[in-house]
């Protein structure tokens, strides 16, 4: 291909942050995975293509070095560079995170430890849903497209961070389909490729996909966020993601004076409380993060609270970021479900009674399985926590990923430490949660057991790389 096609193909390729040759990289990706630069088409000479795009020729040769690295083109001496794949009629990649997959591929028989919600709507919701008739019957004048979220739902969501002591306005409110979408639309308006995110190790593997689907650059840190100050100096991010209460997949929650510290460190932090009011009982959610700086973003979800099936997420932070937010939702669909939003704006004033009795039934769910994992794996080390929804529990010895697959083979789904861990570490660590009824945790753990003294005596002779 000759430069000048490649240049007009390239368009604006250099208008987003972040280095150059990332930049460049990312927009030829994109024109390989389009199928705009099909298999085989010969790519510009370095020196010929940084010449027509008035760059160094280090520039191209670091793009095109990063490409070879991920297969998407090859360079011969005497052929020149050409475009690698994907193969002729290929899909575009998608995620791998086992979370995700386990709900793309289910299997039949497998009992589900590894994705975390409750397993069917409760009676308010449903009670929500025949309050809200009425309000929808009566709708008229109004086609039903709301990006932001409809007025109703935003004025209940602004109300709830007035209780928890964060004055918001509805202008300060996006409505999403899910924390998931709020995440993704985040990534998207603040990530450019190259882009340094900070986030905990481990964390929740939803937020790792999305950044990495911006080409972010993920630097880790404790979940406890110690040197949190100093990795804003050393690494200058454009983001950072925290969990700061019944972290997940730990449970933890960030002690009040290094809340303070984290949300007034100046760099752009989104805040995710999708788990914030799954304390147990007598354990209160400290306010928002968003109370000590006002720029923090805070990402809700009814999901965790009530039903993944309701879709219904939030994103609070200043207008300015919400307008522009919902600019890109409008081009993503428009908004979201109507009768739901509705449904959560009559619930959300009354969730009380229906937080307070799945923090009873999740307590007593998360002793029982810790009970069956002292009794039947005791070698395991499975810490209490307060609130939240998982067990992050260490394998005495072996490697947590090639342990799931036995655990799988056995009927049972568990998330492997490294698919939560942004360095891929995490070996030791699954993630297990405890919403099941009690019948259903036994027979899991007791299926792990015999999964686990399969596996022992391999991880014991071979190094956890090799371990089956």
């Amino acid at each position: 291909m000759e430069p000048i096609g490649i240049v007009e193909r390239l368009g604006r390729w250099a208008s987003g942050r972040g280095a150059l040759y990332l930049l460049l990289a990312a927009r030829i990706r994109a024109l390989i995975d389009d199928g705009e630069l099909p298999p085989g088409t010969p790519l510009p000479p370095d020196r010929q293509l940084a010449a027509a795009l008035a760059v160094g020729r280090s520039t191209v040769v670091a793009a095109y070095d990063l490409l070879v690295a991920e297969g998407r083109i090859v360079r011969r001496q005497g052929s020149g560079t050409r475009v690698a794949g994907p193969a002729a009629g290929a899909s575009r990649p998608t995620t791998e995170a086992p979370g995700f997959l386990h709900l793309l591929e289910p299997r039949d028989g497998v009992l589900m430890m590894a994705c975390a919600a409750p397993d069917a709507p409760p009676p308010a919701l449903v009670a929500a849903y025949a309050s809200s008739l009425d309000e929808l019957a009566a709708i008229t004048g109004d086609i039903g497209y709301h990006p932001s979220g409809h007025p109703s739902l935003r004025r209940a969501l602004a109300a709830r961070y007035e209780q928890r002591g964060l004055p918001t306005t509805p202008d300060q409110i996006l409505v999403t389909t899910g924390g998931q979408q709020a995440l993704t639309l985040l990534a998207r308006a603040l990530v450019r490729p190259g882009d340094r995110v900070l986030v905990q190790t481990p964390t929740y593997f939803g937020a790792l996909e999305a950044f990495r689907e911006e080409s972010a650059v993920l630097r880790p840190l404790p979940v406890d966020l110690r040197g949190f100050a100093s990795a804003v100096r050393t690494h200058d991010p454009a983001l950072a993601y925290v969990i700061s209460t019944f972290h997940n997949p730990t449970g933890a929650v960030l002690p009040p004076g290094e809340r303070r510290r984290v949300a007034r460190t100046g760099v752009p932090l989104i805040d995710d409380e999708a788990l914030a009011d799954l304390g147990f009982p007598g354990q209160q959610a400290p306010p928002p993060l968003a109370v000590h700086d006002d720029r923090v973003i805070t990402i809700g979800s009814l999901s965790k609270l009530v039903w993944g099936g309701l879709r219904v997420g939030w994103v609070r932070a200043p207008a300015p970021l919400i307008a522009r937010l919902a600019r890109m939702r409008t081009v993503a669909d428009l908004g979201g479900n109507i009768p739901a939003q509705l449904a959560a704006a009559h619930l959300l004033p009354r969730l009380a009674p229906e937080l307070e009795r799945s923090a009873r039934l999740r307590q007593e769910r998360h002793d029982h399985l810790r009970a069956a994992l002292a009794r039947h794996l005791p070698t395991w080390d499975a810490p209490a926590v307060q609130g939240g929804q998982t067990l992050w529990v260490r394998l005495p010895h072996g490697d947590a990923r090639s342990f799931a697959q036995q655990a799988l083979r056995h009927g049972v789904a568990v998330l492997p430490g490294p698919g939560l861990d942004a360095t891929g570490g995490s070996d030791e660590h699954l993630r297990i949660h405890f919403l099941a009824p009690p019948e259903e945790l036994s027979e899991a753990v007791r299926r792990l057991a015999v999964a686990w003294g399969e596996y022992e005596p391999r991880s014991a002779v071979y190094p956890p790389a090799m371990a089956v």
